[in-house]
């Protein structure tokens, strides 16, 4: 996929939705010092050519009962495309994995769960991470503390 030509306003204006997303088309405007119609225009574009891939809102896990959170990684015993297809369709599947990346090096892949507590992560690792075929080994590691939480992408400005 291509990549979109950005200028520092279209940067500017990303920066400030991935810090506060639901400001108003005004209030975007007067921060990215653009009208409100240009300001329009211009988030329009960046939602059109799928640079703004979409508007969610950042729930506290521990508020909603997840209070556990591990990072766990895989290795597979194939590596052709139907064990690694079939692993991506059950990741896909799986409500406790919040984000999933293919690794280079010993391991396969990361997962990010996020579960209510010990009992649960270890019902989702034995029911159904281990029970999936094609998985050869998994390394966890809890999370103790959150030291810095996704703010948005270091969108550098020109």
């Amino acid at each position: 996929m291509a990549q979109a030509a950005l200028d520092r306003t279209d940067l500017h204006l990303l920066a400030e939705l991935q810090r506060a997303g639901r400001l108003t088309n005004a209030e975007l405007a007067e921060r990215v010092h653009l009208s409100a119609s240009a300001c329009l225009r211009r988030v329009q574009r960046l939602e059109r050519e799928g640079v703004v891939a979409g508007y969610r809102a950042e729930v506290d896990p521990e508020r909603v009962g997840l209070g556990l959170q591990a990072f766990v990684r895989v290795q597979l015993e194939k590596h052709g495309s139907a064990p690694v297809e079939r692993f991506a369709a059950a990741v896909e599947a799986w409500d406790e994995v919040v984000a999933c990346h293919a690794l280079t090096g010993d391991m396969d892949y990361l997962l990010h769960v996020v579960v209510r507590d010990l009992e649960h992560f270890s019902r989702f690792l034995l029911d159904r991470l281990l029970n999936e075929s094609g998985v050869a080994d998994v390394n966890s590691s809890f999370v103790l503390r959150t030291v810095k939480r996704f703010g948005g992408l270091p969108l550098a400005r020109e």
